[in-house]
């Protein structure tokens, strides 16, 4: 696919998620067959301050192109000041405008998709960019503010005729949130009014949804974002569908948890030991999804529970109390190793993300560790 001067690889897109799609996820995601990868929004206002951290959120890697960075923001100025820092300081292949995240911080201020009730001034924001920036300019939606204004198809050939090289829309409304079911009639409707590239996002989670986003609508290509999370390998099953026809295997749990450690080893690269641990708290839980199948996650509690020496009362117990992503990845290593797995690599790792949840523990006991269990 040709935005502009920047060819994708293919046609699946890594959708922009704060907090998420950071340079260690994207570049695993770009290595498992994504064409084109979006990074977290940034602010405009932290860029036109230049503000340390904000800075540091646009820059990439050199390995992780192409790639968008998104820009959020409610004034055409400082999202143009904020775009021409972008040009100017980062090596990104494109520019995005945020227009769709409906988080209450994010829409209070006028930004996201509080954007969606001003038509005009989305217009005027995206021709202020396409006149000043050389960069392709794309901007993400959403099928409306509310379901009694749903104005897509209005907002998309506006944003067309400001010369935007390509329209990304979710198929919800802001008020849906994440909610109920993307509305592929809307995104369909969007990509019959205007004749740029049109990204179908919303529900894409599996050859079956994107099989079914790709022929209803008709989009130029498929942004997928929650579906991702803690499962990169969704990019590779979608290509090897999509180019060959074929369904490959799902990982292996060897696969799994050596992809967990590559992304914590890239987080800690990134961001330093202390915060990308805390962050994996969150990816860990995401990866151990797909281990659902392989390892009964309450048969490897139980496992844990008993090698705690709790009784199964007090396991199920333990577990009510809500079990924090750290145990969970706890326990089920510990049963692998029960299981005479080859577990030991993940030990540091588990061991550093209880010592970030020990607080917080239900279990109210030691940190978990596989130096607990007795020798084989």
């Amino acid at each position: 696919m040709k935005l502009k001067n920047i060819e994708t690889k293919n046609n699946l897109i890594l959708a922009p998620m704060a907090g998420v799609t950071t340079s260690a996820f994207r570049t695993i995601c770009l290595e498992h067959g994504a064409g084109l990868v979006y990074a977290e929004m940034v602010s405009d206002k932290g860029l036109s301050y230049e503000n340390n951290k904000t800075l540091e959120m646009i820059d990439i890697w050199e390995n992780e192109h192409p790639i968008a960075m998104q820009v959020f923001g409610s004034s055409p100025d400082t999202i143009l000041v904020a775009a021409k820092m972008i040009e100017e300081r980062s090596n990104v292949d494109i520019i995005d405008v945020n227009m769709g995240c409906p988080v209450q911080k994010i829409v209070r201020a006028g930004s996201g998709s509080a954007l969606m009730k001003t038509p005009d001034k989305i217009y005027t924001i995206v021709k202020t960019l396409t006149d000043n920036i050389n960069k392709p300019i794309t901007v993400k939606i959403r099928t409306g503010w509310d379901h009694s204004s749903i104005n897509c198809v209005e907002v998309a050939k506006l944003i067309e005729k400001a010369g935007a090289t390509a329209i990304a829309i979710h198929g919800r409304t802001r008020s849906d949130m994440y909610t109920g079911s993307a509305n592929l009639d809307y995104i369909k409707a969007v990509k019959e009014a205007v004749s740029i590239p049109v990204f179908g996002n919303g529900d894409i989670k599996d050859i079956e949804s994107a099989v079914k986003m790709k022929e209803y609508t008709g989009v130029d290509a498929l942004m997928i974002g929650r579906a991702a999370c803690g499962n990169p390998w969704l990019f590779d099953q979608l290509n090897a569908y999509f180019e060959k026809g074929v369904i490959i295997e799902k990982p292996t749990k060897e696969e799994i948890i050596n992809t967990m450690l590559d992304h914590t080893k890239r987080l800690i690269e990134l961001k330093g030991e202390h915060v990308a641990l805390v962050e994996m708290r969150t990816h860990a839980a995401w990866y151990l999804k797909q281990l659902i199948g392989k390892i009964s996650t309450w048969w490897a509690l139980r496992k844990a529970g008993k090698a705690k020496g709790l009784s199964e009362e007090e396991t199920k117990e333990a577990m009510a109390k809500g079990a924090t992503p750290g145990e969970v990845f706890a326990a089920i290593a510990m049963a692998m190793h029960e299981m005479q797995d080859d577990v030991h690599d993940v030990e540091d790792t588990i061991l550093t993300i209880h010592q970030v949840e020990r607080r917080y523990s239900p279990w109210n006991s030691k940190i978990y560790s596989l130096r607990d269990l007795p020798k084989k």
